[in-house]
């Protein structure tokens, strides 16, 4: 594994300028995925990583494996070639930033540890193409991967990080209305499921009040804060399949995150939660260098290849 572990408080020190730069309504949002794609390239992907190039559901996305398991991993997972679904994920970046680039080490390091495919997404964001565009290529993604990869609804898991969080809500709430198709788990991270709701706080070590705001109001671009799938946690959770919810105590979205799995709980949808101190939002886009990111990474993985089950073809006979 090409990874080495840096103290929190010295990646704390790294990452607070450049969020606050970076993440900032005055800067123009081209320079901000600019700048975070550029960032990306210092992450380090796990040894073994093979990224390949497609489309899904019209959009391009990549599929990521790992021809081998992370020596030591709680997964005990299985080749991929003998594993039995997949992982549909979604970035985050407030629906206006982010890239399949900037999360590639996060959804490599999905792939390594659960030894199934990762298909990355990249979806259409705001404020070019407002709600419900990037909806629409996520549902178009997952009936892209039943209709024509060839995998059954239960054998693909939903991922996903902040405003990628709450599209893999939004996905899954609509896979199940629109075509009666439940996906076998959701895996949210810090999950933004209701941009109308407005922080408590100034900011985080990553986000910060006044940034997300503006990236809800480009989102949602002219259509109404009350339509399907916008906030989805304000939507209908019952028959949700298996969710896990991480998210950290010092975050913005921590109390809406507590109120999400609340809610879930209240519908009868099985949810395990996870609450980290010490870390920041998503800080398990870090992993490869923090300890604490790389765990909380490795449970999620675990989480979600338990509800897809891989099995060895060995265990077949």
């Amino acid at each position: 594994m090409r990874e080495f572990k840096i103290p929190l408080p010295i990646v704390r020190a790294v990452l607070d300028p450049l969020y606050r730069v970076t993440l900032n309504v005055h800067v123009p949002i081209v320079v901000q995925r600019a700048l975070l794609d550029a960032f990306s390239r210092l992450q380090l992907l796990p040894d073994g990583t093979v990224v390949q190039h497609l489309q899904l559901g019209g959009r391009p996305a990549e599929r990521v494996i790992a021809d081998t398991a992370i020596p030591g991993s709680r997964t005990r997972a299985v080749p991929p070639e003998r594993a039995a679904g997949a992982i549909l994920y979604l970035h985050g970046g407030g629906y206006v930033v982010g890239s399949i680039a900037t999360h590639r080490s996060l959804v490599a390091r999905l792939a390594q540890e659960t030894s199934c495919a990762v298909y990355s997404l990249d979806y259409r964001l705001a404020p070019e193409h407002p709600f419900p565009a990037g909806l629409d290529d996520a549902e178009a993604a997952f009936l892209d991967l039943v209709g024509n990869v060839g995998y059954r609804p239960e054998q693909i898991c939903i991922a996903g990080d902040s405003a990628g969080g709450g599209l893999a809500l939004a996905l899954a709430q609509r896979l199940i209305e629109r075509h009666e198709l439940t996906p076998a788990a959701l895996g949210l991270i810090a999950p933004w499921s209701d941009p109308t709701e407005i922080p408590s706080k100034d900011r985080d070590l990553v986000i910060n009040r006044t940034w997300s705001q503006a990236c809800a109001a480009h989102y949602l671009g002219d259509a109404a804060s009350t339509e399907a799938g916008y906030a989805p946690l304000r939507g209908n959770l019952i028959g949700l399949p298996p969710t896990y919810v991480q998210v950290d105590v010092s975050e913005l979205l921590h109390n809406q995150c507590s109120t999400l799995v609340s809610s879930l709980r209240g519908a009868g949808v099985h949810v395990r939660f996870t609450e980290t101190r010490g870390l920041w939002h998503v800080a398990q886009l870090q992993a490869a260098l923090v300890t604490e990111a790389a765990t909380a990474l490795s449970e999620l993985a675990e989480f979600l290849r338990e509800a897809i089950q891989p099995v060895s073809i060995d265990d077949l006979r």
